[in-house]
């Protein structure tokens, strides 16, 4: 109990006092408070009628430390210091100014043969009984300490105190060398296979000053478990009935919970409403925590043996007893905001008043409609549940369990203490030893004797006075709205009343207002069913899901073997594909100045031009084909011939979506008869192999082939240029590089600078080339061994930006440029590679007849009119300078570059009819600039070819 209350926390800038254990809706009630906040829509004020997870409407925004939103109060552990506000139904994301000092979120793995979830009575004595078995044990609980709802109100177990057993228990399992204990955390989701995720908060309940620097603020748990024992308990169910949100409206096991774990009593003169036995002992509880009990108000008339002795207590502890009641309205005649006085009558079996009403004074309405098991993550993973009315709930269907998982205690419908200790254990040893546990049947009158009742009303009963889930506003009258829109299934109800979407997620309210909606449409709970509960069961902030993976780490970086060699020759990088790539390398100038990238991309863009230039290209995507049916695979996915290329040939080729709209391109290399490797895009690398492996995998498994990622296992270097043929010379002298000896499109395996390798004559640039490969780890010794055998020629490495100056003066596209996912071949002017004599993935589309209609976008180049303005990537293709809005356009710029080997700035683009227009003048527009250009063929640079042999 707490009881020394002795720093202040501060709630919506006003000092409250607060202790160990307190939370922040215990403080509150403490000091006098019973509301927080006001709901989204009606601007109701909150009540606090939950206490821990078990059900909450007010939240709050922790403004101190890194601070959190929509947080519920009764879950919120106070320290010294601690800021939080109230809200009006909506949290507020409140994002740092730097990553500087930002707490961390870590995720981690775990694997154990026995996972309870739950640390009440059952999940102890499941875990206690697995243990014994020396399985490997993990136990998760949310709350600070085990011992559930045992911690809420003085329990006796094995004639002692019920805190004291469970403090041992905790000890002998924290002891347990087999045994790992998580509080604080919790289950938000249960998956197939034994997989689960759990958050873990390590650090809200501590001041900021206090927490290290390294520890984690959440951490995510990511589980593997055999078996798996679901004691999640269950959660207290409200009613409904006019102002059943006031403040002072509390659930009976909330009204114990604050009385005795937390010393403050949520009331001092009490009405108790329930339908059970177990609200009569809530009312023994609360009498005995010294709160004066008014009245007594059970739904049944027959209470049984048990709860007529409760009754008989209570009444000679001086309570007003009214059997065959309940609570129809609460009432604030004086106008103080929190409830005053109630209003109680008899009522039928539909729970509709049927005699006079009465009017009893009462600052606290404790009300219990009976528990609800929770089931949620037994129903994550296809666990059936089935209605009892005997016990008034859900309970799980275990003839259509999942073999994995086992629900023990509450959440199986054991309300007896001893009877789910025992249950517990029996689960626990059944689960570790992977055996099936028999059926324990149904009792034919459980203990706590409930009667169904969910809805109070009477004949001047005001619908919107009623809710049905406070968290979303939504009330009895939404309710009916739903049904005469003629909405029948509980998920469409759901969604026109927003029932259950709120922070709460349906929990406490779900169960309930599925049963409103079936006393109205007079159907049974067993055939209307409960909304499903997906995960996460509970928020996860996104800061942890995303952990560590933030910053840097955010997206993997991924690094060339040469890129030390970059980073130390100054380069500007830009990334790629999850690649950091070298954009271009600027020098020092004669004046002391450093090149900006203009003039740093002239200076590359001539040397390769005029003598030799060196590219790492070693990000290019590699994947390898084997397999006797390579051959006929490629067939299918390229839109040319693939198996009539030679061993010891390249070939470009393109692939196509099923839409017939270009996907990637590349080049071919036949290894072998059974053997290609098969170069993709640098960004594309990863979603080609997958396109590949979904087409065998799916469409043709009968085809022996398999595709293996092989991007990292080379380093790439193209050497560029008129002078590349004397370079490659001196790197491999037993290599015939002669025009004729290793021709275009040719393949050789070969010793560079003594590193075995192969060299690909392949060209992005239309200049001679020749494409370097070698093993990654040797990929900088023959990047430096290049340079040496380059410098008599005044080799000059060039990045990213000069590769595209130089591809598209020769009007080679680079998909996701000049291609946007409605680009087909040819609109590419790529139909020369669009093999006629076998089928392809695209190739029915590329046959339909809107593919072929002379207006779809082509591609063209521009040339702007006064030969100096570099138009604007993206920019869009108007045909008049200012025309009249709205301004139609015929097509928009993909690449645009100043071209050192023409003299002026140029453009590709994709013009409406585009291969039509060459000659014409257009206008490119773009931020309120409008530049004349003319269009032109997309081959601006040596259109004969004469410069790709060198």
């Amino acid at each position: 109990m707490t009881r020394d209350r002795n720093y202040t926390i501060t709630v919506d800038g006003r000092p409250v006092p607060a202790g160990q254990g307190d939370t922040v809706a215990s403080a509150l009630i403490a000091d006098g408070v019973r509301s927080l906040g006001f709901s989204p829509y009606l601007n109701r004020p909150h009540a606090i009628w939950g206490i821990g997870s078990g059900g909450a409407c007010a939240h709050v925004q922790v403004e101190s430390g890194p601070g959190e939103p929509m947080v519920p109060a009764t879950t919120v552990e106070t320290y010294p210091g601690l800021r939080v506000r109230s809200l009006h139904g909506r949290g507020e994301v409140s994002l740092p100014e730097s990553d500087d000092g930002e707490p961390r979120h870590d995720h981690t793995w775990a694997h154990c043969d026995v996972l309870v979830v739950g640390g009440g009575p059952a999940g102890l004595a499941a875990a206690r009984a697995a243990a014994d078995t020396r399985a490997r044990v993990m136990i998760v609980d949310d709350a600070p300490d085990l011992g559930g709802h045992l911690r809420h109100a003085p329990r006796r177990i094995h004639g002692r105190s019920a805190l004291d057993w469970v403090r041992h228990t905790a000890e002998e399992l924290r002891e347990h060398g087999d045994v790992q204990v998580l509080t604080r955390t919790t289950v938000t989701g249960q998956y197939h296979h034994g997989e689960l995720i759990a958050l873990e908060r390590r650090t809200d309940h501590r001041a900021p000053a206090t927490i290290p620097t390294h520890m984690a603020r959440h951490r995510l748990w990511h589980i593997r478990a055999r078996q798996v024992v679901l004691a999640t308990g269950s959660m207290e169910r409200p009613l409904a009935f006019a102002g059943n949100d006031r403040p002072g409206v509390m659930l009976a096991g909330a009204a114990v919970g604050y009385a005795w774990a937390h010393s403050a009593p949520p009331g001092e003169r009490a009405v108790v409403m329930g339908a059970h036995n177990e609200a009569l002992v809530a009312a023994r509880h609360l009498a005995e925590a010294g709160v004066d009990i008014s009245a007594v108000v059970d739904a049944r008339t027959d209470p049984g043996p048990a709860g007529a002795a409760l009754l008989d207590e209570l009444w000679r502890g001086g309570a007003q007893i009214l059997q065959g009641h309940a609570v129809t309205e609460t009432r604030d005649p004086e106008a103080s905001g929190a409830v005053t006085a109630v209003r109680v009558a008899p009522i039928d079996g539909s729970g509709r008043a049927r005699g006079e009403e009465t009017e009893v004074p009462c600052d606290l309405v404790a009300v219990s409609g009976g528990f609800d098991p929770c089931l949620a993550l037994w129903t994550q993973v296809d666990g059936g549940t089935r209605y009892d009315p005997a016990h008034a709930a859900f309970l799980p269907e275990e003839s259509a369990a999942p073999a994995t998982v086992r629900c023990a205690g509450a959440a199986r419908g054991t309300r007896d203490l001893d009877a789910a200790l025992a249950e517990g254990a029996a689960v626990g040893h059944a689960a570790a030893e992977q055996r099936a546990i028999p059926t324990r049947p149904t009792p034919a009158e459980p203990v706590h004797h409930p009667r169904e009742l969910w809805l109070v009303t009477t004949p001047h009963t005001v619908e919107t006075e009623v809710l049905v889930d406070p968290h979303r506003d939504a009330t009895l009258a939404d309710v009916r709205a739903a049904l005469d829109a003629n909405l029948r299934s509980i998920e469409h109800v759901k969604r026109h009343t927003t029932i259950g979407t709120g922070p709460e997620q349906g929990r406490a309210w779900g169960v309930l207002a599925s049963a409103v909606v079936g006393q109205l449409l007079d159907t049974t709970p067993e055939q209307l069913g409960t909304p499903r509960r997906r995960a996460p069961l509970a928020p996860i902030p996104l800061a942890t899901v995303a952990g560590r993976d933030r910053g840097d780490f955010f997206d993997p970086i991924r690094r060339t073997p040469m890129h030390q060699w970059h980073l130390e020759q100054g380069a500007v990088f830009e990334d790629i594909g999850q690649w950091r790539r070298a954009r271009y390398y600027p020098r020092w100038t004669a004046d002391g100045q450093v090149e900006d990238m203009a003039a740093a991309v002239r200076r590359e863009c001539r040397s390769t031009r005029e003598s030799v230039g060196m590219l790492d290209a070693s990000t290019l995507g590699k994947i390898l084909v084997e397999g006797a049916d390579a051959p006929e695979f490629l067939d299918r996915i390229y839109a040319n011939m693939m198996s009539t290329l030679r061993i010891g040939k390249c070939r470009y080729g393109v692939i196509c979506g099923a839409d017939g709209m270009v996907r990637d391109d590349g080049v071919c290399v036949r290894l072998a008869e059974d053997r290609y490797l098969v170069t993709t895009t640098s960004g594309n690398a990863d979603s080609t192999l997958a396109w590949l492996e979904e087409w065998q995998q799916t469409e043709w498994p009968q085809l022996r082939v398999q595709c293996t990622p092989v991007t990292e296992h080379w380093a790439t270097i193209s050497v560029v240029g008129p002078r590349s043929r004397e370079v490659l010379g001196r790197l491999a002298p037993g290599l015939d590089v002669t025009a004729t000896g290793f021709e275009f499109m040719g393949m050789r395996n070969t010793e560079i600078a003594g590193v075995p390798g192969l060299v690909l004559r392949v060209s992005f640039s239309g200049e001679l080339t020749y494409e370097i490969n070698v093993p990654s780890w040797y990929g900088l010794g023959v990047w430096e061994a290049v340079l040496e055998a380059g410098a008599p020629y005044d080799i000059t490495p060039y990045g990213t930006e000069t590769m595209h100056v130089l591809r598209a003066e020769k009007g080679f596209i680079v998909v996701g440029h000049e291609t946007d996912g409605q680009v087909s071949v040819q609109d590419a002017g790529l139909g020369w590679a669009v093999s006629t004599r076998k089928d392809f993935v695209g190739k029915r589309s590329l046959a339909r007849a809107d593919l072929a209609r002379d207006d779809r976008e082509q591609l063209v180049a521009l040339v702007p009119a006064d030969g100096a303005t570099v138009v604007a990537e993206g920019a869009q293709l108007i045909t008049h300078p200012a025309p009249e809005p709205p301004v139609p356009m015929v097509g928009h710029v993909t690449s645009s570059y100043d071209s050192p080997a023409l003299g002026t700035p140029f453009s590709l683009a994709l013009l409406s009819g585009g291969r039509g227009r060459h000659g014409e003048r257009l206008y490119a527009y773009h931020l309120g600039q409008t530049v004349p250009v003319q269009v032109t063929d997309p081959v601006l640079y040596d259109r004969e070819g004469t410069r790709r042999d060198g």
